[in-house]
């Protein structure tokens, strides 16, 4: 399967009167640090906090009469769980979403809030197997976290807004679990500039994209033990990585320390509060682990749904 520009440009159609287009953010001390101009796309100023709402949204539009009756069935621990209960209600489709029984507690009340069932499973179970048992006993559509190309063509709206506002852009950097944006925002990228440099970030405790990229082939990781819960994945998707091999160009990394200190950074100087996954892109750029000097720079900042009391302790 393959996903295009113009899949993008039609799931931008679908979903404009329903997310919000986010702003784009300039800061003059974030161009001062890094010698660039540098455009922030603030995902955590999305509706339910995160990207996630762009592809769901996307997939469960497009569910025929029957589907949407019958409903949807999710598994999540975070924000594609709040993205699928919030697109299932604006829709009227019933979605139920499986969730670890130690998930936090403010994500489970958002998913619950929005109308969701949530069926609970313990960290021994497979939840995509629970996820597929639940589908197919009630007749309910699965919708897969990043893996599926209505998810990722909504997800590719990101970067179209980004420089559509913005221009053209030299670099772009986008945060990597799944690989469901970055995929997405890099084609969506490569068609608007052409000559724009489309990079990865992935927590450094779970490097299977950059692992997988440069051996040419999905490596598999253990679940990854890092304070960026959105991008605890083992690996990429089979779609995901088909579409990364062809249109990104890098890969880089940030620790659990970085992700951190640049968290806090984005809060108290840019008043944006986003959660550590969200701060992977921002955290490499300000790292200095790319060279940005003279550059047009863009950088997503994919969601902002964070326990503040709990992560405000580990300063």
């Amino acid at each position: 399967m393959e996903v295009t520009f113009d899949d993008i440009a039609r799931a931008h159609e679908r979903i404009k009167s329903h997310v919000h287009r986010t702003p784009v953010l300039r800061s003059a001390t974030v161009d001062a640090l890094t010698g660039a101009q540098v455009f922030f796309k603030p995902e955590n100023l999305q509706r339910m906090g995160a990207f996630k709402i762009r592809g769901a949204y996307n997939a469960l539009s497009q569910l025929g009469a029957d589907a949407k009756t019958r409903g949807v069935v999710a598994f999540s621990s975070g924000n594609h769980a709040q993205a699928v209960a919030l697109s299932g209600k604006l829709l009227g489709v019933p979605a139920t979403i499986v969730m670890p029984a130690d998930a936090p507690k403010v994500k489970v009340a958002a998913t619950r809030g929005y109308g969701a069932e949530i069926v609970f499973y313990e960290k021994e179970q497979d939840r995509e197997a629970l996820a597929r048992q639940i589908s197919s006993q009630r007749g309910l559509t699965l919708v897969p976290p990043f893996d599926h190309p209505h998810i990722i063509a909504g997800q590719g709206t990101a970067a179209k807004e980004l420089i559509e506002d913005a221009g053209p852009l030299d670099l772009l950097l986008v945060p990597c679990g799944g690989g469901g944006l970055l995929s997405g925002c890099a084609v969506a990228a490569k068609h608007l500039a052409p000559g724009c440099r489309v990079i990865g970030v992935e927590p450094a405790a779970g490097d299977d994209g950059l692992r997988s990229f440069r051996a040419g082939r999905i490596i598999e990781i253990p679940v990854p033990d890092t304070i960026a819960d959105g991008a605890r994945t083992k690996s990429l998707g089979k779609l995901t990585f088909a579409l990364i091999q062809k249109h990104v160009d890098d890969f880089l990394v940030a620790t659990d320390a970085e992700l951190l200190k640049w968290m806090f950074f984005l809060w108290e100087r840019m008043k944006l509060v986003v959660e550590p996954t969200g701060t992977l892109a921002a955290a490499a750029l300000l790292e200095g682990k790319v060279r940005v000097e003279g550059k047009r720079v863009g950088v997503v900042l994919s969601g902002g749904n964070v326990d503040v009391k709990a992560i405000s302790a580990l300063r």
